[in-house]
């Protein structure tokens, strides 16, 4: 069984080169670079990638079109702050070879910094194990901004958990804070553009069952005072979102989205035909 690799980034310059070598076990990579205006999409090229670049303005089209430029019977979608380590990639091989199932769960390890943080993840915040390795033609994204849903073709077959994925989720607390704030711009804006942010109750009783849910649920106090931090953030994202979109609607409303503007269909070629480059830095968060 072929398997490519998909990767969705907006000026990743700086982490594209750890995450790309990494997928060097997969058949084909593809990489979406969305309104991406750094070095890129030349660090994609450079290390085989076959790369798509257009505008989006809503997560799941965007992943939707990396989806259709996949070509082999497999798929494994990761984003450029994750690398996935040679043990993975064995699991991943064993699980498609023999997998009649329409998708699989993968383990995700989570980084605040230099730190492995297990527990409290929830909410939109983080997860510990993501639908990430799917068949061709099984995942299909819903048209939202921020943690789009999902609808699946095929049942889901056994959890990769033997290995998991290195996310470097967050670079310190003031990087958590910023991830949180951008999540509810987006949150707000797909309020707004569903049925409106709804009463202030709901949004209170959402904060507070995502952050009781992070903090027991999920088991943060074991991460002691980081896992209260985690989950203060589960519980802040919601009502944040709502609070934007309830205080702020003409700044959260969201336009009409235009048709997303890919260029030519893109040629799904064989990873690393292409001979390395020098590898600029970039910064981190798309914008």
């Amino acid at each position: 069984m072929n398997i490519t690799a998909l990767v969705v980034a907006r000026n990743e310059a700086a982490r594209l080169p750890g995450c790309l070598s990494a997928l060097a076990p997969a058949d084909a990579v593809v990489v979406v670079l969305d309104r991406s205006s750094d070095a890129s999409a030349e660090i994609a090229r450079a290390a085989g990638a076959t790369v798509l670049e257009g505008a989006w303005p809503v997560e799941g089209a965007r992943r939707n079109a990396g989806i259709a430029a996949c070509a082999t019977d497999w798929v494994l979608e990761v984003d450029a702050d994750e690398t996935v380590p040679p043990e993975l990639w064995a699991a991943i091989r064993r699980t498609i070879a023999t997998s009649p199932h329409g998708f699989h769960r993968v383990r995700i390890n989570n980084h605040v910094g230099q730190r492995l943080v297990l527990h409290g993840w929830e909410g939109g915040i983080g997860t510990t194990l993501k639908p990430i390795l799917f068949r061709r033609g099984a995942k299909h994204w819903r048209a939202q901004r921020v943690h789009p849903g999902v609808d699946y073709v095929g049942t889901e077959g056994e959890r990769i958990t033997s290995a998991g994925i290195h996310h470097a989720l967050d670079a310190d607390i003031s990087d958590m804070w910023r991830r949180v704030d951008s999540y509810s711009n987006a949150r707000a804006m797909d309020l707004l553009a569903a049925d409106g942010p709804g009463s202030l109750a709901n949004a209170l009783r959402r904060a507070l069952s995502r952050a009781v849910k992070s903090y027991v649920g999920r088991g943060g106090w074991r991460e002691g005072a980081l896992g209260l931090l985690i989950a203060l953030c589960a519980g802040v994202f919601p009502l944040l979102a709502h609070l934007k979109a309830r205080l702020e609607p003409d700044k959260y409303r969201p336009t009409p989205v235009p048709p997303a503007d890919t260029g030519p269909p893109a040629e799904v070629l064989p990873f690393g035909r292409h001979p390395a480059a020098e590898m600029p830095p970039s910064g981190r968060h798309p914008a």
